[in-house]
């Protein structure tokens, strides 16, 4: 089945989203709307859409016209295997002890790793975005320094990567939640794939809201890579449930949010250890 792009760009946050939410009332509708900065300092947005049907170009135009839009370029793609494309596209990951690889690069795990299975197709952190990356790095200095996590929680945990490694150094109590009962689903399978099934407990919750992270509680060392509202909604939370002298890996920040998720944690007891850019993203790492 054919899918199609249409691409445009303009001036401005609040116009590029506000256009991006006007996409949304097309008819044929599109699959996924993305807005997105343009990162060369010229102060553009992109926004674009994918489409299953050959879009109303007439409705972009019109859309385009009153936004203050550049006319949409509209392209057709071909048919492809994403997965095949993304196996042959996504590279084993080293973050420190750790290396995170799919199936297809089974070959290349070093001997003294870490290693981490994560197949090209589960989504919800491969190790590829900057802030998975952050997390792992993170945690890496904390063995590094010698800390030892008995008893660990990942919030929001999508695969359960970060579950799985602190899992995979520490023998303890581990717990991953997700809001996304398929993210749980995927984080089962990880493990599962990793020869660790059992190894962590996964539920479906939003932030701390299940019982048995009430009962696991307090925590040496919780995660979570989520977004900078979330986090800061779940400060005190996050405070409750951790142990005096535990830490927290935050991420899924932007770099300009992290001063405020710091401030609001330091409100809550727990403070700055170690702050770690990759991209447009922060990785912190605190401690109680």
């Amino acid at each position: 089945m054919p899918t199609f792009t249409a691409l445009t760009t303009l001036t401005g946050k609040s116009q590029a989203e506000a256009l991006g939410d006007a996409m949304e009332t097309l008819t044929p509708e599109p699959t996924g709307v993305g807005v997105f900065e343009v990162e060369d300092g010229s102060g553009l947005w992109e926004v674009g859409g994918y489409f299953i049907e050959e879009p109303d170009l007439a409705g972009l135009a019109l859309l385009a016209t009153i936004h203050g839009a550049k006319h949409f370029a509209v392209s057709e793609l071909p048919e492809t295997d994403w997965v095949a494309h993304v196996k042959r596209e996504l590279q084993p990951v080293e973050a420190g002890r750790f290396f995170v690889y799919g199936s297809h690069d089974a070959d290349k795990v070093p001997a003294d790793s870490v290693p981490l299975l994560i197949e090209a197709a589960m989504a919800f952190g491969t190790g590829h975005h900057g802030t998975t990356l952050g997390c792992l790095l993170a945690l890496d200095h904390l063995l590094n320094e010698g800390f030892v996590g008995k008893k660990v929680a990942d919030i929001g945990c999508g695969t359960a990567v970060l579950a799985m490694a602190a899992a995979r150094v520490w023998d303890g109590d581990f717990i991953a939640s997700d809001i996304d009962e398929v993210a749980v689903e995927v984080a089962i399978a990880n493990l599962k794939a990793n020869d660790m099934a059992g190894a962590v407990h996964c539920v479906e919750a939003a932030g701390f809201d299940h019982p048995d992270l009430a009962a696991k509680a307090p925590f040496d060392l919780i995660f979570a890579n989520i977004l900078k509202g979330p986090l800061v909604a779940l400060s005190p939370d996050v405070s409750a449930h951790l142990r005096d002298g535990g830490h927290a890996i935050l991420s899924g920040i932007l770099n300009e949010q992290a001063d405020e998720v710091i401030e609001v944690y330091s409100q809550n007891g727990i403070n700055l250890v170690k702050r770690d850019v990759i991209g447009e993203w922060t990785t912190l790492l605190l401690r109680k």
